[in-house]
């Protein structure tokens, strides 16, 4: 809080007439200096007079001068000073009460549809750096094992593994809040250079163990004051919340994401041709995806889409499936209806159905000749288009009983000569930037293919 200023205080009170007027009532010569020394008022006759202190919140704020009937005037005016001293506190507690509820309310409702623990991370920056002063911010978990704590999220100066790492002991997961407005004098820090001088730390807790910590900081000597670190607790709870809300779901996704893979290749194992298609088919979508910049929703319709793509396979007869020799017409009739079998079967389960798109639609092309449905062009859905790349792909470069695998050169030849009549061409392009195709060509030693 700003210290009570002398000066406005007679001025915003209009003062200076009354005093003056009470100085001659009292018949005695009158002067008044702020702090400093500087006079904001005097009478004549200042000669051989006392000086009489004015205070607010325990502090000198400036000097009444003259004989002793003034004193009762330093006295008033002390009284208007701690009068104004109190209305400051009072605006500044509920500027911070409207802050922490704002923050609150702000936070909540961020946070409560949140499942996400690195978006988790994201907000809580967010909202922190709307409340706190900070040029550098971190969140750290505790690993599984509770012998390292893992970064999730942070944003400006590099604080995170820099300031955790150069304290001394543990201590962050003490379980209590801490500003440290001196670090490079604090002895916890005296073994590194740390890129901070003011920080203050909260931490995460779950289940009233701690998971986590936060910790903010400034590269400016700042004073932190306990109503930020008392923002910075009410946010780390919030967030602890938040993360193991997200963490369990995680976890489940990850029960669930295994289970239909399991399932799918369960279903791949009756063709001994096909072994990891599944899993090579989800690796090439997902880099295709990564590249596109899909959104974590549309990442995890894709994965479901790649993983059950063949999951209608199930309803084909094995005299056809695994049929050594080429497809007769009417067979090949009969393996058409796969993708809308499992369309069929996913309908029936909740959970799987952001992924039936890409099931029904991954054999439609691009212009329009494809099936079941002879869909044209972005009428195809986003994730269709793209399994139908990664599938062709495996498809042309594995082998089959009648046929050998292309090499990869050809199947490229392949993808790039139906790019726009097959295949979406932004998807083709998407796969050849890939990161799994810098991997390849990376481990292969072999030129990029020149768009």
């Amino acid at each position: 809080m700003m210290p009570i200023s002398l000066s406005k205080l007679i001025k915003k009170q209009s003062l200076m007439p009354v005093l003056v007027r009470l100085a001659g009532d009292l018949d005695t010569a009158l002067a008044i200096e702020d702090a400093s020394g500087k006079l904001l008022l005097a009478t004549e006759g200042l000669k051989n007079l006392s000086r009489y202190p004015v205070t607010a919140a325990n502090e000198v704020i400036g000097w009444v001068v003259g004989t002793g009937k003034v004193a009762m005037i330093a006295t008033v005016l002390s009284r208007l000073a701690e009068a104004e001293s109190d209305k400051q506190s009072l605006a500044t507690e509920t500027l911070g009460k409207y802050k922490e509820i704002t923050l609150l309310c702000d936070s909540v409702e961020k946070l409560a549809s949140c499942l996400d623990t690195q978006e988790v991370a994201r907000l809580v920056i967010e909202e922190a750096r709307k409340v706190i002063q900070l040029s550098g911010m971190a969140l750290f978990l505790l690993d599984k094992n509770r012998a390292a704590m893992e970064l999730l999220g942070q944003y400006g100066l590099a604080l995170g593994a820099s300031v955790v790492l150069a304290a001394s002991n543990n201590f962050w997961l003490s379980g209590h809040p801490e500003i440290i407005n001196e670090v490079q004098a604090d002895p916890r820090f005296a073994t590194s250079a740390v890129a901070v001088r003011s920080l203050m730390y909260a931490p995460l807790k779950a289940q009233g163990a701690v998971v986590g910590v936060i910790i903010v900081g400034h590269d400016l000597a700042l004073s932190y004051s306990a109503e930020d670190l008392k923002l910075l607790t009410t946010l780390a709870s919030l967030a602890a919340s938040a993360i193991e809300n997200a963490s369990l779901y995680e976890q489940l996704q990850a029960a669930f994401y295994s289970t239909v893979y399991t399932l799918a290749e369960t279903i791949e194992k009756r063709d001994p041709y096909t072994g990891n298609h599944t899993k090579r088919v989800l690796e090439y979508s997902l880099a295709i995806g990564h590249t596109l910049g899909l959104s974590t929703q549309e990442q995890n319709r894709l994965k479901l889409g790649a993983v059950l793509h063949d999951i209608g396979k199930i309803g084909v007869r094995d005299s056809i499936l695994l049929k050594e020799s080429r497809l007769s017409s009417e067979e090949f009739e009969q393996i058409k209806k796969h993708p809308v079998i499992g369309q069929e079967i996913l309908a029936n389960i909740a959970q799987l159905k952001p992924a039936i798109a890409g099931v029904l639609q991954h054999h439609e092309k691009f212009d329009g000749t494809g099936y079941p449905g002879g869909l044209k062009g972005e009428s195809i859905d986003l994730t269709a288009r793209i399994i139908a790349v990664a599938d062709s792909f495996d498809a042309m470069t594995s082998n089959r009983p009648y046929r050998d695998g292309l090499s990869i050169e050809v199947a490229f030849d392949e993808l790039r000569k139906y790019s726009g009549s097959q295949f979406d061409p932004k998807v083709v392009d998407a796969f050849f930037t890939s990161d799994v195709m810098e991997a390849f060509f990376a481990a292969n030693s072999r030129q990029k293919i020149i768009l």
